[in-house]
């Protein structure tokens, strides 16, 4: 291994900062609320009703989340299917955060249902004919899916350096040889989850756009349209290099590293043309269907739908193809966040904005509830992804700048 290679290996660092503080004041705020959906009913936190059955915690939490977890799979079919090494690097903090995108998409589905406790019932009760089942399925497929792929990582950190305190030494070495066997078993039969993860992600992405042809004349006609499956796909295809530059940049900033600009600035010269694709889907299929009249009105629709084409497609799209933007950490990370910003903002819109229920005798805005409960997961999201960092091999880093972990016991992680 030469002196400048890089090592995914824990980051050495304290956990909590005054960040770190502010973020578990949110999750604690966030799950009072969800506490209180439990024991009152969803009624009793949320401004949901029989003309409104869901809001915010579909449109962001879910719809959104799917969206922006779409890293994961994207860099897999770069570094893993097409065998682009140079881009290893950044593959396991995608992985993460998909990993973690997708779990916290699965509470979202799990405390959005007014019975909670038929959540089970897809597993058991299929019914082909069902987007919504489509959608269910191969969320929780490829969410086990993302687990396995993780696997290695802990067999990795743990192999030869499990110690097990007290009366558990005894497993020590035949923890050792699971892990070794685990190791060696994926390591032969990855390629089988890489692959089957990327062809999931595909499915389902896609399939939330179905959800929104069904409901008709419901949706605005801005956003209605029998494509809406591709442009789903299309958007969460070209937000996830955007959102694995957001990501790194972040946590790079975070956690007082040197961004690994080598690999982000070639990773930003592939979003512009993958922009390029949904801008044209887009607009064109605005033109066959003369909806661009409704860009007339000024009203809320109109307003919402112009500023997620403008900011979230076309100003990033214009920032990525210049050398300049490609080249400098603040600017790359301002265009990744426009699109990241595009995305979340069409789903919402989508969810949301364009939704109106037949017969509707009012409006849909989230209660106090509904947005501590999202951001709540956003904050938990973060810890989640610091404490995983800190202990296991997710980022690279210069070998000269830190050695290899020694040997840690299973009680001491997260210390």
């Amino acid at each position: 291994m030469s002196r400048n290679s890089v090592l995914p290996q824990p980051i050495k660092q304290k956990f909590f900062s005054p960040g770190v503080i502010a973020l578990i004041a949110l999750a604690i705020n966030g799950l009072v609320f969800l506490m209180g959906r439990f024991f009152f009913g969803i009624g009793a936190v949320t401004n949901l009703n029989n003309q409104y059955p869901w809001g915010l915690w579909i449109g962001v939490d879910v719809a959104a989340g799917v969206a922006l977890a779409a890293g994961g799979f994207t860099t897999a079919a770069l570094g893993h299917v097409m065998h682009r090494e140079e881009y290893h690097a950044i593959v396991r903090p995608a992985l993460l955060t998909a990993m973690l995108g997708y779990t916290f998409v699965a509470v979202g589905v799990f405390i959005d249902i007014g019975r909670w406790y038929f959540i089970w019932h897809p597993l058991m009760m299929w019914n082909g004919n069902s987007a919504l089942f489509e959608v269910g399925i191969c969320v929780m497929i490829y969410l086990t899916v993302l687990y396995i792929e993780f696997l290695p990582i802990v067999s990795e950190r743990f192999i030869g350096r499990v110690n097990l305190p007290g009366p558990l030494a005894s497993f020590n070495k035949i923890s050792d040889k699971i892990l070794r066997l685990l190791d060696r078993g994926l390591s032969k039969t990855m390629f089988i989850f890489l692959i089957a993860g990327v062809v999931l992600s595909t499915l389902h992405q896609s399939s939330l756009g179905t959800l929104m042809v069904i409901a008709g004349p419901k949706m605005h006609p801005l956003w209605q349209t029998p494509i809406l499956p591709l442009l789903f796909l299309l958007s969460a295809v070209s937000v996830g290099f955007p959102m694995v530059i957001f990501e790194s940049l972040l946590a790079s900033r975070s956690l007082k590293l040197k961004p690994e600009m080598h690999i982000l600035s070639r990773l930003g010269s592939m979003i512009a043309p993958l922009l390029g694709i949904y801008l044209a889907f887009k607009l064109g299929d605005m033109f066959i269907r003369e909806t661009f009249v409704y860009l007339r009105e000024f009203n809320t629709a109109s307003v919402m739908f112009t500023i997620e084409l403008v900011v979230g497609v076309i100003i990033p799209l214009r920032m990525f193809l210049s050398q300049k933007v490609l080249k400098s950490p603040p600017l790359l990370f301002t265009a990744a966040s426009f699109v990241v910003f595009g995305v979340l903002l069409n789903r919402i819109n989508n969810f949301i904005v364009a939704y109106t229920p037949p017969y509707a005798t009012g409006s849909y805005f989230p209660s106090i509830g509904e947005i501590s409960v999202t951001v709540g997961f956003i904050a938990m999201l973060v810890l989640a992804y610091r404490f995983v960092v800190l202990n296991f091999p997710i980022i690279s880093v210069h070998d000269k700048y830190s050695a290899q972990p020694t040997k840690y016991s299973i009680k001491e992680v997260g210390k």
